[in-house]
């Protein structure tokens, strides 16, 4: 029988995926997190971070991870910065392959390949990501007291985080590209009777605007009847949807939801024995940094246990 080179490899860096290596290199478990570039992922182009506990006064995004890196490196886990081109989830001895061609092996796999917002893809909207441009209202809402600002969607989501908005900005212009909403009915009442929130039908972003020091300061807005117009902002929101990072993934030998994200129980196992899944890349409702984290180390204790406790069988080192 083949014996596989590691006993968990980790696909993904992000907040799961460091979590998730930090207990496993803690619990002596021979271990390899590969990332295709820096570790972070969303997190890194996330300017500040205002509800990670622990925290009082915020951190920065690249503070973070920096910090969530070394807590991993302190335990001795191996990381390995490279493109991954397929894997083989089936049998007992699942395997990673590099885009080099060199094929790695390991009892288990845990995948935190996260997700990625839908982008507008306007001019603007790269410059500005972080400094005006949000695709997060619980992330970033705070940041937006007393100002307009704009949301752009019409879905459950777009509606939903309009709402929790109110709670900062003085107003809120919903930017819908139809004529009607696609949310809830009741949360189209809610949206409706709430003063701070109006509404542009028929209309996209066509450009984002704004300067280096004061950030995103206008939209141009093009109609359905080809007419433009301005609309000062200080902040818009993107909610027009959520993408898995499934690229490397087999999806036909993984469960998925109709959006592609994979399903797991409660305890992050996936549809095969030895594959669990982390973080943003896991079919849910609430993607943020703290449950990243939590189901991390949720997905390595559940690992060990499908391992059973083959974590300790390393020789002891008595001289730590």
């Amino acid at each position: 029988m083949q014996q596989a080179q590691y006993q968990l490899i980790i696909v993904g860096g992000g907040p799961a995926g460091l979590t998730a290596g930090l207990y496993a290199a803690r619990g002596r478990l021979d271990v390899l997190l590969i990332e295709k570039g820096a570790t972070g992922g969303q997190v890194l182009v996330t300017d500040w971070v205002d509800n990670y506990p622990g925290f009082a006064e915020g951190v920065s995004g690249f503070d973070l991870i920096d910090k969530m890196t070394a807590h991993a490196d302190r335990f001795g886990l191996q990381k390995r910065f490279a493109n991954i081109a397929s894997l083989d989830l089936t049998g007992d001895i699942k395997s990673v392959t590099l885009e080099n061609g060199e094929v790695l092996t390991a009892k288990s796999i845990l995948l935190c390949t996260g997700a990625r917002p839908r982008k507008l893809d306007v001019p603007g909207e790269y410059e500005f990501s972080g400094r005006g441009v949000s695709y997060c209202a619980t992330c970033d809402g705070p940041f937006y007291r007393n100002q307009e600002i704009a949301v752009v969607g019409g879905g459950n989501t777009a509606i939903q985080e309009a709402l929790h908005l109110t709670k900062f900005a003085t107003k809120v212009t919903v930017i819908h590209r139809r004529d009607e909403l696609r949310a809830t009915k009741i949360l189209q009442e809610k949206a409706f009777c709430n003063q701070k929130i109006e509404f542009l039908w028929n209309t996209r972003v066509a450009e984002i605007r704004g300067s280096k020091t004061a950030g995103v300061e206008e939209l141009l807005l093009r109609h359905s009847n080809n007419e433009e117009s301005v609309l000062k902002v200080t902040g818009i929101f993107i909610f027009i949807g959520i993408a898995p990072n499934t690229t490397i993934l087999p999806l036909d030998q993984l469960r998925t939801d109709e959006s592609g994200f994979i399903i797991t129980d409660h305890e992050m196992a996936t549809s095969i024995p030895g594959v669990f899944a982390a973080g943003d890349i896991r079919s849910k409702r609430s993607r943020q940094i703290v449950n990243a984290a939590g189901e991390g180390a949720v997905a390595e204790l559940s690992v060990e246990r499908y391992l059973g406790n083959q974590a300790f069988d390393q020789p002891l080192n008595c001289s730590e």
